[in-house]
């Protein structure tokens, strides 16, 4: 018979996701960011207590308010929607209707199951319904969707799923290859394994166009 904790643990151990969409309550967003800093320095503060560190000790004593502002305001800024940068779209008036890649973004993330990092590249590419939409905006969409504790298919899925809706096309694909500190640094600790995860719409489903995307972003991985 398998406990609660250990069949959690299972899922957190093999990175399984639970759902497309991030797990946040309803009430996430209905205490300031400064509550929430005072609020998790004093819960750091106890763990490095428990610990039996010395926060007396210069190095540290800002530790906790340090860590605070960094889950609040950093990496896990994305969490609050009203941070979702703003996509302005334009029409396609130079009638540009081949793919457009923008290859190896840079993605810093949380793994959700262990609060471990998760860095690499992310690739993305749509074809033009009609509607185009700055290059820096597919940067500040994935670095969005990236700063939250994740699963590295719901961050691609979540990727895909949003730019689809700022162009109003389902022609949009991202291909995600990174490494997880949680299984390069504990557990099975294998430094050279990457995870590469992939999400493709509309006409990337087509095994033309799909190929004609991995050939740009020099991928060798088949989907």
């Amino acid at each position: 018979m398998i406990h609660n904790d250990d069949l959690h643990d299972e899922i957190g151990d093999n990175h399984i996701a639970s759902s497309a969409e991030t797990p946040l309550r309803p009430d996430a967003f209905d205490i300031s960011d400064e509550e929430k800093i005072n609020a998790i320095k004093k819960d750091v503060e106890s763990i490095l207590n428990t610990l039996g560190l010395d926060l007396t000790d210069d190095s540290l004593k800002g530790t906790p308010n340090r860590v605070a502002k960094m889950f609040v305001k950093e990496i896990f800024g994305g969490l609050n929607p009203a941070k979702k940068p703003g996509s302005s779209t334009f029409d396609n008036k130079y009638k540009y209707n081949e793919m457009l890649v923008e290859k190896n973004i840079t993605v810093y993330s949380t793994c959700e199951h262990h609060l471990l990092p998760i860095v690499g590249r992310a690739h993305v590419a749509y074809i033009s319904n009609g509607t185009v939409v700055g290059l820096s905006k597919m940067n500040r969409i994935v670095d969005f969707f990236a700063k939250r504790p994740q699963v590295q298919e719901r961050l691609t899925i979540q990727i895909v799923q949003e730019l689809q809706r700022v162009l109003k096309t389902d022609n949009v694909a991202c291909v995600i290859d990174a490494k997880h500190l949680c299984v390069n640094s504990r557990g099975i600790r294998d430094i050279e394994s990457s995870t590469v995860t992939a999400e493709f719409g509309g006409l990337f489903k087509e095994d033309k166009v799909r190929r004609e995307f991995l050939d740009y972003i020099k991928l060798d991985t088949q989907f």
